[in-house]
């Protein structure tokens, strides 16, 4: 069963008491190991060690905390993995570490909770070792300007520590003073926080379930958090100011969950800065200085209003998910690279009236059948159109006169089966083809050639479409049926050919050249 995590709040639950039970054995090669679990409130977990194990922590017990010496269960040399004293052993044992944990009811001394892993999976045991770790190489981290890798396990642990109001430093060693860790977060400007998928570790401890607050970091530029809670994370608004590049993977359920997470709390909000109509519960700071933003690999549906918050974004990426349609990209000015790649788009009508200045745009992987909604991108510069559903080459005339496009890709498309298919689809390019790098393969001299020859056929083909085009007939016709004929005075009437009625040859051409 996943442990449930203790939440947020004033009122809090008081310490549970920790137990350790031996539930079992095995025997690996000549000896017995034991299996022993934890448990900490809803926390469990297990940890396995022979008795010689049990033998060195016992001495240095007794050494440091001068513990009766005959509390652990003595050695045996004969007989010692037979069952029976095995069943026993597993009894003596149990009883032996449940005392221990008796006998220090706060914190555990550093010896004994390293033996239970406390320094894993126990709040002040996580505490005390990431304090630890920070106080040896915190400067050094610091100094070289390197992202910080840390669980999101252990940020809750931090945050309950934070909230319970105890000493720093309760088990008395400097080094585990949790001043480390504020000290180290204050300054810290890259962060990574990764969960695990499922269980953590040998425990029931879902990562992804977990609530914790970075409202300790003051100073990060970028962070990077993936398989955890987004709407359990808290504080990240503390970073508004100096945040450039945000990552939150496999986290989230709606966009708002990520950048507006106090907006949960009100029911009308407008970000800092708008000029406001009508009632609104709460203003929102916008994200000053975030300029790229990765929400892909979520269960994101819908590009929503919360956008407006991040008005200087250059770099989007929304790629798996599962957006039906593109919206609200309008507020984004500064928004020049897009990836929308492996979405559930199907349409594209209206797309340039919410991406004026994109350059690079990903479509791959969609339900796309249609381009005309990218016709007016005019600042396009590369566009992935892979693993659609694009059949007609006339589709491809819908971006084919956009001037500043350079690389188009559309392999896995129905169309890009077709005979001759990249010379068909160059060809669409018109004068550009040479320009235009598709599927990321330069466009060969053969290619251009074959090109060449494919716009000859077709220009025949629309000159003949216009001489054979009834329509034009008849208003020809008309026009010259209808033009006076003046004549001098006197003169009998004149009878026209009867070729008249038909257009000239050679105005006929000069019509087909005026139109070109």
């Amino acid at each position: 069963m996943a442990a449930v995590a203790r939440s947020f709040g004033p009122e809090r639950e008081a310490e549970p008491v920790k137990e350790a039970r031996v539930v079992g054995s095995e025997l690996v090669d000549t000896y017995t190991v034991y299996i022993i679990q934890v448990t900490d409130g809803s926390h469990e977990w297990t940890v396995k060690h022979r008795y010689s194990d049990f033998y060195d922590l016992h001495e240095k017990l007794v050494a440091e905390k001068k513990i009766d010496k005959n509390l652990l269960p003595p050695k045996k040399i004969i007989g010692k993995n037979s069952r029976s004293l095995v069943e026993k052993r597993e009894k003596d044992l149990e009883v032996y570490l449940q005392t221990l944990l008796a006998a220090f009811p706060g914190v555990a001394p550093s010896v004994l909770a390293h033996f239970l892993h406390f320094h894993l999976y126990e709040i002040n045991g996580i505490t005390a070792a990431l304090a630890e770790e920070l106080f040896e190489k915190g400067e050094q981290l610091l100094g070289a300007g390197e992202v910080f890798a840390i669980g999101p396990l252990q940020l809750y642990a931090v945050t309950e520590q934070l909230q319970q109001g105890k000493p720093t430093c309760a088990s008395g060693d400097a080094k585990t003073d949790l001043g480390h860790i504020l000290d180290f977060t204050c300054r810290l400007k890259y962060l990574k926080v990764s969960g695990t998928e499922g269980p953590f570790g040998t425990s029931n401890i879902q990562e992804q379930l977990l609530p914790f607050d970075l409202s300790i970091f003051k100073s990060l530029h970028q962070v990077e958090i993936s398989h955890c809670g987004a709407r359990r994370i808290r504080g990240l608004v503390a970073s508004k100011s100096t945040l450039a590049t945000m990552s939150v993977r496999f986290s989230a359920t709606s966009m708002k969950e990520v950048l507006v997470p106090e907006a949960s709390e009100f029911d009308e909000w407008e970000p800092e800065g708008t000029a406001l109509e009508g009632p609104v519960t709460a203003v929102i700071p916008t994200w000053q200085a975030l300029t790229t933003l990765d929400l892909s690999h979520n269960s994101i549906s819908e590009i929503d209003e919360s956008v407006k918050l991040i008005p200087k974004i250059e770099f989007l990426d929304l790629s798996h998910n599962g957006v039906l349609v593109v919206d609200n990209l309008q507020h984004l000015y500064n928004l020049v690279h897009l990836d929308l790649s492996y979405n559930k788009l199907s349409s594209l009508e209206g797309v340039h009236t919410k991406l004026g200045n994109i350059k690079t745009l990903n479509l791959a992987g969609n339900l796309l059948e249609s381009l005309s909604g990218l016709h007016k991108l005019y600042s396009l510069v590369s566009l992935d159109l892979r693993d659609n559903r694009i059949d007609q080459l006339e589709e491809v005339r819908s971006i084919g006169s956009l001037p500043c496009l350079e690389h188009v890709a559309l392999l896995s498309n129905p169309l890009s089966i077709l005979p001759d298919y990249r010379t068909k689809v160059l060809a669409q390019f018109g004068e550009r083809a040479s320009e235009v790098c598709l599927d990321n393969t330069a466009t060969t001299e053969k290619e251009l050639d074959t090109v060449e020859v494919l716009k000859a056929i077709q220009k025949a083909k629309e000159v003949k479409s216009k001489l054979s085009n009834p329509e034009k007939k008849v208003i020809e016709d008309s026009r010259l049926s209808a033009a006076p004929c003046i004549q001098p005075s006197g003169s009998p009437p004149s009878v026209a050919p009867a070729t008249a009625s038909l257009p000239q040859p050679i105005l006929s051409n000069q019509g087909i050249l005026g139109d070109e």
